[in-house]
């Protein structure tokens, strides 16, 4: 059976790997990263960094965690963010594989796991956009198999470009352009090129006619998943998790976008898929491939008469959603220049969207509520509007609670601030979490005509809540109350938990 998936089912986020490649550029691991030793240390450290959060370490710290440090390896390895070993028992010093392999690269010297030139774009980037960008430039790379990935039996192949042009075909022939889960999970990770975009477009076209005719379509779904692995419910659950991934890692690149359980091209960037596509898809041999893949793709963003285009393309679309921009002749600023002004224009539709999102929450106080309940269960699962489910990751809990807690608010609405202000958090284009606040600041400050409120949450109870939260919720909290001593506001604290431990309370009373 072909099937294929980008990335691996441990590091399900991309988004989490720029936080991954800052913790091992800044430690010993750093181009140190073969053998057992290393792998655990690395582990330990990705948790010690609040990267991932990994129970056996927390309730047996001795216990043996390497296996997820080669994962989180693996991860960063296989989208070209840092130099994968090729030679087998290669422990210390310059892999003689990859000695003529980085020898155009000043960066790279040839040791495994040395961090390449695109993953330290990545540390660099700042803005979503300019992380969608990096992430963009290693998927418009990737092919598998490769030399990098060799367990696969088909020929090489782009999996963004091949989602693409399914994407592409479906509008072109006038169907509904969306890839819909369940034909990502039975369509389309299990065919290659090699069949062909129609054989592909024809099969998802003729489950679409079958579906539409019975009546319970969720039961339907699964059971054509169940019956298309010979009735395995564990390889029906290993479709579920790779059609997950798949779409996750597409996402990252900014291109497309959830539109409910599916996926479809993000309206504003439909100029620059087609542009992808477009391109001749140039053979890699060894060298080149690897090559590419640590620098980055190349991307019609590149031409500056690609990126004009892109941009006046922006502009409408800005235009449509009644905001207009004087800007300089195009054609006299250099390619960089353009850049930023792509990633500004980019950075703004994202926020007129999010203002959108936010108008709507009111209405979707049921699905919030869902949320909230899901937090005071074992298995955080969501039944949403539509009646699909949606199943919170362990490890994602936390980004999860203060995304729900920010939209409740702003389902209040009445603020005197922005959205994207009111929180300290990432959010994608389809304004889910991509991490929990960073570390020195409050979790959220929503800001009303009369006062300010500091709003902080976690899911830590019992004794270890006062201990993690105590002494950094206070100091959120006094900062903001300095930043408006001059106003006439006052400075309030929510601290938001699914329990709240005596000593955390007692704390927060002595210290007001």
């Amino acid at each position: 059976m072909t099937l294929w998936h980008i990335g691996n089912t441990t590091v399900r986020s991309p988004y989490r790997l720029k936080e991954a490649l800052k913790v091992l550029k800044n430690s010993e691991f750093h181009g140190n990263l073969l053998g057992k030793e290393r792998e655990q240390g690395f582990a330990l450290l990705l948790n010690e960094k609040a990267v991932v959060r990994v129970d056996r370490i927390i309730q047996t710290p001795d216990s043996d965690s390497s296996d997820l440090g080669r994962k989180w390896r693996s991860a960063l390895g296989q989208l070209g963010f840092v130099v994968k070993h090729l030679t087998i028992k290669h422990k210390v010093g310059i892999d003689p594989k990859l000695k003529s392999l980085v020898s155009d690269i000043k960066s790279l010297s040839g040791i495994p796991y040395e961090i390449t030139p695109n993953g330290n774009n990545l540390i660099r980037a700042d803005s979503v956009a300019e992380q969608q960008e990096c992430f963009l430039r290693a998927l418009a790379a990737y092919r598998i198999p490769s030399i990098l990935e060799t367990s696969y039996e088909f020929a090489p192949f782009s999996p963004l470009r091949f989602i693409l042009e399914i994407l592409l075909n479906l509008e072109s022939i006038g169907e509904e352009p969306v890839i819909r889960f369940e034909e990502m999970a039975l369509f389309v990770q299990r065919n290659t090129p090699e069949e062909g975009v129609d054989y592909v477009v024809s099969e998802i076209l003729n489950y679409r006619e079958k579906r539409q005719r019975v009546k319970n379509k969720k039961r339907y779904d699964n059971e054509n998943l169940v019956e298309s692995v010979g009735g395995d419910r564990t390889k029906a659950g290993t479709l579920r998790d790779y059609a997950d991934l798949n779409f996750r890692y597409l996402k990252s690149t900014g291109l497309v976008q959830s539109k409910g359980r599916s996926i479809s091209i993000v309206h504003e960037k439909q100029t620059l898929a087609e542009l992808l596509v477009s391109e001749a898809l140039e053979p890699y041999n060894d060298s080149t491939y690897v090559k590419t893949l640590w620098e980055g793709a190349k991307l019609p963003t590149d031409d500056k008469i690609n990126a004009i285009d892109i941009i006046h393309h922006l502009l409408a679309k800005l235009k449509e959603h009644g905001e207009e921009f004087k800007i300089p002749d195009l054609q006299e600023r250099s390619l960089h220049d353009l850049s930023l002004l792509r990633h500004q224009f980019e950075n703004r539709f994202q926020c007129l969207k999010e203002l959108e999102f936010a108008k709507e929450q009111a209405k979707s106080w049921e699905e919030i509520t869902s949320f909230m309940k899901a937090f005071n269960k074992s298995k955080r699962t969501v039944v949403l509007s539509d009646g699909e489910t949606l199943t919170i990751p362990g490890g994602e809990a936390p980004a999860y609670f203060e995304w729900i807690i920010w939209r409740a608010f702003l389902a209040v609405d009445f603020m005197a601030n922005t959205p994207w202000d009111a929180r300290r958090f990432k959010i994608d284009q389809d304004f889910l979490p991509l991490s929990h606040a960073p570390a020195g600041e409050p979790d959220m400050i929503f800001e009303f005509e009369e006062y300010v409120l500091v709003v902080e949450v976690t899911l830590k109870s019992s004794s270890r809540q006062e201990a993690a939260e105590g002494e950094p919720v206070r100091r959120h909290v006094a900062k903001i109350a300095e930043q408006f001593e001059n106003s006439e506001k006052r400075v309030y604290c929510l601290f938001i938990a699914p329990y709240i431990d005596s000593n955390t309370a007692e704390t927060f009373k002595i210290g007001n």
